[in-house]
């Protein structure tokens, strides 16, 4: 299972291509079986909300450009109305002027910078919805096939509780029983119908949850999910926490906000020093003759005055405490995400260790006392009460063992979405 994993990270990684070819992609046949890979393609070439992420990140890339380019040019033109304008060269009717403004040494770069940092923050933000988009399609699915399973389990628990009742007929019929033991089947027979109904139905709520991730519409019919088989993930504390520092993408995202604020200040600070407009103007002289048959022209140069100083120091100011929210967003988030993913640690132990124990121990053991007990009912050593009670165990011991093997595959995605990658297998456990 983890190998498929690695595989759809590799394939989602390729962000937009994934994303253009969705349009072509061809319908995948709804009645047959579907992996958790198969859910995890299909997730990533057609969830919306990924699909949104990847045009923020393509907006973001197209400031990039806009903030190395210098503003437009300006054009002037001026026509005299009521007197042409008398020089030595003779009367002047029009005039027409373009200027270009060049920002001050570096601000430019310092823009340029920003923007590049922002792109890359929406970049960080777009892996961060793919790896969320892969841990919630995983826990759906997840939740999907442990509803399978529990059907399953149900439906073999009503199975055996009918041959129960069998036998107490038959022990009836003999007069080995009495009445009250049929009576007792029945009930528990009841009981397991209904929790067999209330399981079933459950499955639409979960098929819509799924295709509400693969953008499909909400009654699109899905089959039961294939789960591969369980391999537990070798968990290290400290490269955990190391993997979460290095590769989480929110964190990589306010990274990059941060350096994008420090670029806004050192932008701010130059706001201080002027910008420099240069250009040329020329002026329509009919009579040319004085001027060598030229119209005049003259070479022109202007500069804002930036003189209104408090307000470039509050812009200053700003950029700083930008910076400053920023710096203490990426540690308080650390430390939360250093957190979680211990808490999440501690219930991927607790779960395998009880998974261990209801596969290698509790439900061997709950299949030998029925066994032993249906047999000890057959010869009135035990009274009916004590068989139940005894099937109860199993139908119990067996979802258990199911919810916990659900709940370590659900954590199991959880972490891997706080680690930004796939953990790796357990060496030593088949």
């Amino acid at each position: 299972m983890r190998c498929c994993v690695k595989t759809i990270m590799v394939i989602i990684l390729s962000g937009y291509t994934c994303l253009a070819s969705a349009e072509q992609a061809p319908p995948t046949d709804p009645n047959a079986p579907l992996l958790l890979k198969d859910y995890l393609v299909r997730a990533a070439m057609n969830n919306s909300g990924l699909r949104a992420a990847f045009d923020s990140f393509h907006a973001a890339m197209e400031q990039i450009p806009q903030a190395a380019s210098l503003d437009d040019p300006q054009f002037t033109y001026s026509y005299f109305i009521r007197e042409e304008m008398e020089t030595r060269s003779g009367p002047h009717r029009q005039k027409y002027a373009i200027m270009q403004m060049f920002p001050w040494f570096g601000k430019i770069q310092a823009r340029t910078d920003a923007a590049a940092a922002q792109a890359k923050a929406a970049h960080h933000r777009y892996e961060a919805a793919k790896v969320k988009l892969i841990y919630q399609t995983s826990s759906v699915f997840y939740e999907f096939a442990y509803l399978a399973k529990a059907i399953d389990v149900a439906k073999e628990n009503l199975e055996l509780m009918q041959h129960f009742e069998q036998v107490a007929r038959e022990k009836y019929r003999t007069a080995e029983t009495s009445h009250p033991d049929i009576i007792r089947a029945q009930i528990e027979l009841a009981t397991l119908e209904d929790e067999l109904i209330s399981l079933t139905r459950l499955q639409k709520p979960l098929a819509v949850q799924l295709n509400a991730l693969l953008n499909q519409p909400a009654d699109m019919e899905l089959p039961w999910p294939q789960q591969d088989p369980f391999i537990a993930a070798e968990i290290n504390t400290r490269l955990i926490a190391e993997q979460i520092r290095s590769a989480n993408p929110e964190l990589a995202a306010v990274q990059q906000q941060i350096l994008a604020s420090q670029k806004n200040v050192e932008l701010a600070k130059k706001r201080y020093w002027p910008d420099i407009s240069l250009g040329l103007e020329v002026e329509d002289a009919p009579n040319r003759g004085m001027n060598g048959g030229r119209d005049p022209i003259m070479a022109m140069v202007s500069i804002n005055l930036p003189i209104w100083t408090d307000n470039y120091s509050a812009g200053v100011r700003q950029a700083q405490a930008q910076t400053a929210m920023a710096r203490r967003e990426k540690i308080q988030m650390e430390y939360d995400l250093v957190a979680q993913a211990e808490q999440i640690m501690y219930e991927l132990d607790d779960n395998l260790r009880k998974i261990r124990l209801y596969e290698n121990v509790l439900i061997p053991k709950a299949k030998e006392m029925l066994a032993v007990t249906e047999q000890a009912y057959r010869t009135n050593t035990v009274d009916f009460m004590t068989l139940i009670d005894a099937e109860q165990k199993l139908l119990s011991f067996q979802l258990y063992y199911e919810r916990s093997l659900t709940n370590y595959l659900q954590k199991q995605a959880e972490l891997e979405m706080l680690t930004g990658q796939p953990l790796p297998n357990e060496p030593n456990l088949n």
